[in-house]
């Protein structure tokens, strides 16, 4: 029988980020940490796994959000070479990546330089979107900035992180409210060479044709009259398939 997801946080994995923390932090609770997460995680679900050990986290490294991103800037690794690998060897990371989710927020300028870094390891699509809620115009322009990375994965959360339907993640208006600021960064992505992009982009179109279709149509017409790629059409069709479902 195959692992679940929710299994893979575990006291196993408790071991393994404590490993990690106590190369640059010798003073770390190791054996306390372990023995809180292999409490708070028994029978429960894969989210509120996640919330338990971020609570564990607030218990033995404190409260101070600025020493603690510190201490998880210190151990994120080596990035990702290739598009894959997020979920397989960027695992790990997800707790952290919920702790920023419930805590970033107050310190947005820290925070947003901490998924910058995280979502080339893991992904940095949940945790950015308190932030985006709290300061759309802001975060918007930042994302329309990072969607001309040289980096795959930071392209892909400029997208990603901007879905109105994402999944594990409450549902988002922004993308809808501040459409002509989104929109621009979709457009910096339209041609992207890389599929793990263009399904981000794809996805986030779609989510929008489940309530305004005819703003996905319009602007899929204007992609297709501006670029004549491949990658483009790829995502128009991905983009489209609601629709196009509803008209069989």
């Amino acid at each position: 029988m195959a692992k679940k997801f929710k299994d893979y946080y575990d006291r196993e994995w408790a071991e393994l980020l404590s490993s990690k923390i106590i190369k640059v932090n010798p003073k770390f609770d190791s054996k306390g940490f372990i023995s809180e997460v292999e409490k708070a995680v028994d029978g429960k679900e894969f989210l509120a796994r996640q919330d338990v050990i971020v609570d564990v986290f607030v218990n033995v490294l404190g409260t101070d959000y600025q020493k603690n991103i510190k201490l998880f800037t210190e151990i994120l690794g080596d990035k990702l070479e290739k598009p894959e690998g997020m979920f397989t060897e960027g695992y790990w990371l997800w707790p952290i990546g919920r702790y920023v989710e419930r805590f970033g927020a107050e310190y947005e300028e820290l925070s947003m330089k901490f998924i910058y870094e995280l979502t080339q390891r893991f992904t940095g699509e949940f945790a950015i979107r308190p932030i985006l809620e709290k300061s759309p115009k802001k975060t918007l322009s930042t994302l329309l900035k990072w969607s001309k990375d040289s980096s795959v994965h930071v392209r892909r959360l400029s997208s990603e992180g901007i879905r109105m339907r994402l999944p594990w993640a409450p549902k988002s208006a922004v993308f809808l409210d501040y459409f002509d600021d989104a929109i621009k960064i979709l457009d910096n992505l339209k041609s992207d060479e890389y599929k793990f992009v263009q399904k981000s982009v794809g996805n986030t179109m779609n989510d929008l044709s489940k309530s305004h279709p005819d703003m996905v149509i319009k602007t899929t017409d204007r992609w297709l009259n501006e670029s004549d790629s491949k990658e483009t059409a790829w995502i128009v069709k991905h983009s489209l398939r609601s629709i196009n479902k509803k008209k069989k």
